[in-house]
């Protein structure tokens, strides 16, 4: 039987990025990656990454190997309520490079699984879970449908928005300029994040969360209809979008494991936590804790275990607040904007106003969100 420091299972952006880390702290780590799934729709995901992100995958050489059109700059954002009300944030403004970055997750996976293949303390286990591994820790970084923490017996509250967010790659006829797009409205919301392939500098992911009902309509769609539907939900604003991929959705939930860490085991990412993607903070916060437990390990006492619960209990303490914080932020906005009703209408369009008028608000809105 194999026996190494810390058994990561899930080999996913967070997983990956756990097991880097923790090798270039000197441990030696196994990566259990899930099993394939051959029934997969192509991946049309793109990321938000924060600085703190970047900055994680810069440290681990990951970031600097990206190609140049996996990685895309926002400047500007734009973000539209209803009556024409809306609110600006600006890099400028806030006095750096960029407020965040659009990343292709599969090509970030494939680069960091490139890291992890010529990382001397990593050994990638097979995906099939045959090869029998002893682990003073044990990592699990499966995502929301984790079966090791089930198999835990950890309870994973969770509550179904009754939407989806539809996802797709798209091309338009005049230039993003750095700008992210996003309109809340009832009872939907829609992100263009800037994209650079398939076409740079016109292209766009897609993020558009709805009713499942509405979802599955969308979906049903030929090209043309759907791209008819984009230019109505836009109003024009990003010019005329044409589909430059096939379109993927899946359920939108708020989740929380109940406990996230015990004797020899602890969660990362959407195995302890999932929010709502409309503030874009989900991968952001995965990694922060990614970057929470190396440090945690790293600090440890060279008496304490790497197992033991008191330590692990440090890593949750100090994810705990910042997890509830954006988990409650986009709970709130997610239901403050749903609402249909006139007085409530009102209310958030005022407030998009006002926050748009109060530049040292909109400062610590943008901080909190570059940090998070």
């Amino acid at each position: 039987m194999k026996q190494v420091d810390v058994l990561v299972r899930g080999a996913g952006i967070v997983g990956q990025c756990l097991a880097l880390s923790l090798a270039r702290s000197g441990l030696q780590v196994a990566l259990q990656p899930d099993p394939a799934r051959p029934d997969a729709p192509p991946d049309v995901r793109a990321y938000a990454l924060n600085a703190a992100s970047v900055n994680l995958l810069r440290g681990l050489k990951v970031w600097d190997g990206l190609p140049a059109h996996a990685a895309t700059p926002v400047y500007d954002m734009h973000v539209q309520g209803d009556a024409g009300r809306a609110i600006d944030f600006s890099a400028y403004e806030q006095r750096v490079g960029e407020l965040a970055w659009i990343v292709d997750a599969p090509v970030l996976e494939r680069e960091l699984a490139a890291a992890v293949r010529f990382a001397p303390h990593v050994t990638v286990l097979p995906a099939d879970g045959h090869e029998p591994v002893r682990a003073a820790l044990t990592a699990l970084c499966e995502g929301k449908q984790s079966a090791s923490r089930a198999a835990l017996g950890v309870v994973f509250e969770r509550h179904d928005y009754g939407h989806c967010a539809l996802a797709a790659r798209l091309v338009a006829d005049e230039p993003h300029l750095g700008m992210a797009r996003q309109w809340f409205r009832a009872p939907d919301v829609l992100a263009l994040l800037p994209f650079d392939a398939p076409q740079p500098g016109r292209s766009y992911a897609l993020v558009w969360s709805l009713p499942r009902e509405r979802a599955d309509a969308l979906l049903a769609l030929d090209d043309a209809a759907f791209a008819e539907a984009l230019m109505q939900a836009t109003g024009g604003e990003a010019g005329a979008l044409q589909l430059a991929s096939p379109r993927a959705a899946w359920p939108l939930a708020l989740a929380r494991a109940q406990a996230w860490c015990g004797p020899g085991w602890v969660l990362l990412g959407d195995a302890a936590h999932v929010v709502h993607p409309l503030a874009g903070q989900g991968l952001n916060l995965g990694l922060a804790d990614v970057a929470a437990l190396a440090r945690v390990l790293a600090a440890r006492e060279p008496w304490r275990g790497l197992g033991e619960e008191r330590l692990l209990r440090r890593y949750v303490r100090e994810r705990a607040a910042p997890t509830w914080a954006m988990s409650t932020l986009t709970d709130g906005l997610l239901r403050l904007f749903a609402e249909p009703a006139p007085v409530a209408r009102e209310l958030r369009n005022r407030g998009l106003t006002l926050v748009n008028r109060l530049s040292p608000v909109k400062r610590w809105l943008t901080a909190k969100a570059l940090d998070a």
